[in-house]
């Protein structure tokens, strides 16, 4: 590794030695443009061989390095299995090599070369050989780098594409990372990095690439991986930092009388876990600190109540409130919800979606734009330009991982106001204290009284007849049943089930007696909320879907759901579509439909049968198949994560979300000269998401 002038952190790639314009794009396919992109392309892992000995010191069942010169080759395809044979010679000894179905080594092996080969000595007919070696080729003019042959049979492997191997991507970083490492800033003191055991970030990367041995990796992994850890908490501590110190929100008062007024409108007592969040919520609300917190609930739990008290708290308190949702379906079921629980109130409610046009729209945003609409319910409509509000005190967002965080800021426009964002889908702590960790945390663990059991089960095809007669009786004694495909339309190659060709055989062949109804997102608005306001009469029998039923729709009478392709939904996903049954005093039943022999896809749906605990889910989804692009750390204004695993590196995190939160409320401008390069660094990465730029 030769060390000649030092390399600027954003040189771009192409400029480093052996890539060049055209391996840079390759380059680029990885999303490595410069040379700290290259620093941060982490080797997948590492492979570590023995120092090359002289051939006659070899033994069986020994794992060994030889060097030596091809004295012949031969490719022998009639052999079964098929062979390439090698001889290699040193100045102690010869050795047969043996590689099985070697026919990619013609032409690229031949008498005379110099090679070296690693891997585990066998005897054949009293003779000891090497089975499929690894190989490298000493002096083949094609190499780029002759040298220390012996070190590329081992090293780092890095995630290659078909436009470059591990090995390239291997041999530029050799030749450019002692000079690239020499221009890395440092973000700790020494005393920092002994109290946390942390080594320094240039021997961090330096051992990453090229470690002498598994203790080496170990300790350049836990330093990157706390970096990687730490600035993305204290973006978040800078983003908790300016909301509680450079914003200002209306402070709401909730005394007993408007206590009492609020929870007369609903039929029913509050189960604990609701008085307990309102409790943590109304004390957010009291002060004129901007609220910023996340309501988790699984399926079924009243989250709904929750956002209306909220809602009538900022009404009573003469301002107005928001309850945004992702789509027009669910933004209608919280309306008809709020209708029934508002019925001769004189609160002022309206629902505003993407299909309001004309003068109709006009008015509406005439009333809301006046103060005259007092609670507003709608979808992403919500944020278009000309929508001005009177007094907004409130936001509350439902499924809110289905909006960008830019999208939910700006609903806030010209103001600060409280914003509460609720969840169905139950977030591990650990995705919660990265993608969320800029709200506060409040769970309601237990579903309402009076519910009956959802009993789910994983059917193969062979039961769907069986199943079909099931759901018959349920349809005669009255209930309704929802059928849910991951496709509107049949795939090029007709092997996934699609809900139109579906619909056909369903209400054509398979339950021609009942009212069977098809609904799916490229449908128009006014024939979505038709369908479902037939199918929450009662007037479907049958409601075939897409997975646009998967949050808020509320019909009780509907008992039974059959997921069809269940394997190719996550269990995040699975678990909010079982989630629209059971929301009545009878037993449901959920139908998982799946053929597969893959042995994850059958532990996730065996989960499923197991649980209708959707934390237990969630944990379980998350060690099973990663946070995934549901709680993308990107889609919270973040980066993805490149070394560190919020699966595995829990405690990790806890002591970098520890360090960042005292950092930051210690020196939340990072302007003195010990903070300075992680105030840069953070401006690097997140740009103004931070809001450090704001602060300062």
């Amino acid at each position: 590794m030769q060390k000649n002038d030092n390399i600027n952190l954003d040189t771009p790639v192409q400029f480093l030695k052996g890539v060049g314009p055209a391996r840079a794009k390759a380059f680029e396919a990885l999303d490595v443009k410069t040379a700290i992109d290259l620093l941060e392309y982490y080797p997948r892992d590492w492979v570590f061989v023995p120092q090359s000995i002289p051939i006659r010191q070899i033994l069986p069942d020994h794992n060994i390095t030889i060097g030596g010169i091809v004295e012949s080759c031969d490719w022998q395809p009639y052999r079964r299995p098929a062979i390439f044979e090698a001889y290699i010679s040193d100045e102690t000894g010869m050795c047969r090599i043996v590689w099985f179905h070697g026919g990619f080594l013609r032409g690229k092996l031949e008498p005379g070369m110099k090679i070296y080969v690693s891997g585990k000595v066998a005897e054949y007919k009293h003779q000891l050989q090497m089975n499929n070696p690894k190989l490298v080729i000493a002096n083949d003019t094609r190499d780029e780098n002759k040298d220390d042959s012996t070190q590329k049979l081992g090293g780092p492997v890095y995630p290659a594409t078909a436009n470059l191997s591990s090995r390239q991507i291997k041999q530029v970083v050799h030749k450019s990372l002692e000079n690239i490492i020499e221009n890395l800033p440092e973000f700790f003191d020494k005393a920092f990095l002994k109290k946390n055991n942390l080594i320094g970030r240039k021997k961090a990367f330096k051992w990453i690439h090229a470690p002498s041995d598994e203790e080496q990796i170990a300790k350049a992994k836990r330093r990157l991986k706390y970096d990687e850890l730490f600035l993305i908490q204290t973006a978040i501590a800078l983003r908790r930092y300016k909301a509680t110190h450079f914003s200002k929100a209306l402070a709401l008062n909730c005394d007993d009388k408007i206590d009492s007024r609020i929870r007369k409108r609903f039929p029913f007592l509050l189960t604990g876990d609701q008085d307990e969040v309102i409790e943590e919520i109304v004390r957010d609300l009291s002060a004129n600190v901007p609220m910023n917190r996340l309501l988790q609930g699984d399926v079924g739990s009243g989250k709904t109540v929750v956002a209306l008290y909220v809602a009538l708290l900022a009404v009573a308190n003469k301002t107005q409130a928001v309850i945004m949702a992702p789509t027009e379906i669910l933004a209608s079921q919280h309306f008809l919800s709020i209708e029934r629980y508002l019925k001769g109130s004189k609160v002022r409610r309206l629902c505003i979606t993407g299909g309001l046009t004309g003068a109709k729209r006009k008015e509406i945003l005439g009333e809301i734009s006046t103060g005259q609409a007092d609670i507003i319910v709608g979808t992403v409509a919500l944020l278009q330009d000309d929508i001005r509000f009177k007094n907004l005190a409130v936001v509350i967002i439902d499924e809110q991982h289905k909006f960008g965080v830019h999208q939910r800021a700006m609903l806030r426009k010209d103001t600060t106001p409280h914003c509460l964002v609720m969840t169905a889908t139950p977030i591990p702590r650990t995705l919660a204290m990265t993608a969320f960790g800029d709200l506060d945390v409040s769970i309601i663990k237990h579903c309402p009284p009076g519910r009956g059991k959802v009993i789910t089960r994983y059917i193969q095809p062979h039961d769907i007849p069986k199943a079909y007669d099931f759901i018959r009786e349920r349809l005669k004694a009255k209930k309704q049943a929802f059928f849910v495909y991951p496709r509107i339309v049949d795939s090029a190659n007709g092997d996934v089930k699609a809900a139109i060709s579906e619909y056909e055989k369903l209400s054509k062949k398979v339950f021609p007696e009942f009212n069977i109804a098809l609904l799916h997102g490229q449908m128009k608005s006014a024939d979505k909320q038709k369908i479902m306001e037939s199918f929450r009469k009662g007037k479907i029998d049958c409601l075939v879907s897409t997975v646009l039923i998967e949050v808020g729709v509320d019909i009780p009478n509907a008992t039974i759901m059959v997921i069809e392709e269940a394997d190719r939904f996550g269990l995040a996903q699975l678990h909010q579509l079982r989630g629209r049954i059971g929301r009545g005093a009878s037993n449901s039943y959920c139908l998982l439909a799946a053929e597969t022999e893959n042995p994850e896809a059958k532990s996730r749906l065996e989960i499923m049968e197991r649980s209708n605990d959707g934390f237990e889910i969630a944990e379980y989804d998350l060690k099973i198949r990663g946070p995934g692009e549901l709680f993308s750390p990107r889609q919270h204004g973040m980066p993805d994560l490149k070394i560190a695993d919020i699966r595995n590196d829990f405690q990790l995190l806890t002591l970098a979300r520890k360090d960042a939160f005292a950092m930051v409320e210690n020196e939340p401008m990072l302007n003195t000269a010990g903070n300075r390069n992680i105030r840069t660094e953070l401006i690097k990465k997140f740009g103004d998401a931070v809001g450090l730029i704001d602060i300062a």
